[in-house]
């Protein structure tokens, strides 16, 4: 099998990032690492729709402030959301006049997205490039299950999606925190058709990209911090944990995830966790970029997985196929 990861002879360098959340997200444990704060779910739009938008709006904005960067100064914008036609990225985005390149990768879009900045700037096709993603609970509720004002009851393993959005910029030359290796995941269908139990659907995607990467680098998963997967939930982080057992893979000592960490489940009802595409991007952007850059990180994986479902093929019975991304993010660009 050829080996989908790259080690960067050249890492280049995270130069900034910023995270944007809503009222939810700032009531979780990692309230206080959100750059910017939306009580209002709508953000002064119209329609859920329009304020997903401003979500990646804001963390561009953000992104480029915090660094002083200008427009003219980004080569490339890479982004993408969970809407059809992703329309929260591209209306999000048209005022600015960056090139573009939209992408698909449900949960896993902002892992796609870094890694595509990555390999650009790395290959010396692009001087700063950006990735940029979001989620809202109440446009991804109306798109993949029921109205809001139904009123259906979700079943326990059903997740909660993050009013959320990331933004970051990397460069070539840089401060840390470095992308020091990337691996590009591969679509896991396990056949899976319950579109509330995501957790279940993408576990096996993120266990095949994890161990795909000690495979193809001889590393393991002591060598570092954490083990930080996108959104698998409660159910999911157990099936990762328990696929790793089988093979004697320890995935248990230092892994996190990010849908379990954005909220409080014991004070907030939450079911299984967070999901969506801007909780892996926000948690990313918001604490582990800064606790990378702070030295307080020395190497983590960054794994965020996305089930590539659409409620026309889930209505008509099909399977969820998944697939994760990893990115390997250090504070030492190494040799």
């Amino acid at each position: 099998m050829q080996k989908a990861t790259t080690i960067f002879p050249n890492p280049p360098s995270i130069v900034t990032s910023a995270a944007v959340g809503g009222k939810m997200e700032h009531e979780g444990p990692y309230g206080g690492c959100f750059d910017k704060i939306n009580d209002d779910p709508y953000f002064t739009t119209d329609t859920f729709e329009k304020g997903e938008s401003q979500l990646q709006k804001q963390a561009v904005r953000m992104a480029l402030e915090k660094a002083n960067l200008k427009e003219d100064d980004i080569d490339v914008l890479i982004g993408g959301d969970l809407l059809d036609q992703c329309v929260g990225t591209t209306y999000g985005v048209r005022g600015y006049s960056f090139p573009f390149l939209g992408i698909y990768a449900a949960c896993s879009t902002m892992s796609e997205g870094l890694l595509l900045a990555s390999m650009l700037t790395a290959g010396g096709f692009a001087g700063l490039a950006m990735a940029v993603t979001s989620s809202h609970f109440c446009t991804a509720e109306r798109q993949y299950r029921m109205p809001l004002n139904y009123g259906g009851q979700r079943p326990p393993t059903a997740q909660w999606t993050a009013t959320a959005g990331g933004a970051l910029a990397v460069s070539p030359e840089g401060k840390a925190p470095y992308v020091r290796g990337v691996t590009i995941g591969r679509i896991v269908d396990m056949g899976i058709t319950d579109a509330n139990n995501m957790g279940a659907a993408m576990a096996p995607a993120a266990y095949s990209t994890i161990r795909e990467f000690f495979e193809d680098t001889g590393m393991r998963p002591a060598d570092f911090d954490h083990i930080v997967t996108g959104d698998l939930g409660k159910v999911g982080s157990r099936l990762l944990a328990q696929l790793g057992d089988k093979e004697g893979l320890d995935l248990r000592s230092n892994h996190l995830d990010c849908g379990l960490m954005i909220y409080d489940s014991d004070k907030q009802d939450v079911h299984a966790g967070g999901s969506g595409c801007g909780c892996a991007a926000s948690m990313l952007c918001g604490h582990f970029i800064p606790e990378l850059r702070s030295g307080r990180l020395k190497n983590i994986l960054f794994v965020a997985t996305g089930a590539l479902l659409s409620p026309t093929v889930s209505q008509q019975g099909e399977s969820i196929p998944s697939i994760s991304h990893l990115v390997w993010l250090s504070s030492e660009r190494g040799k």
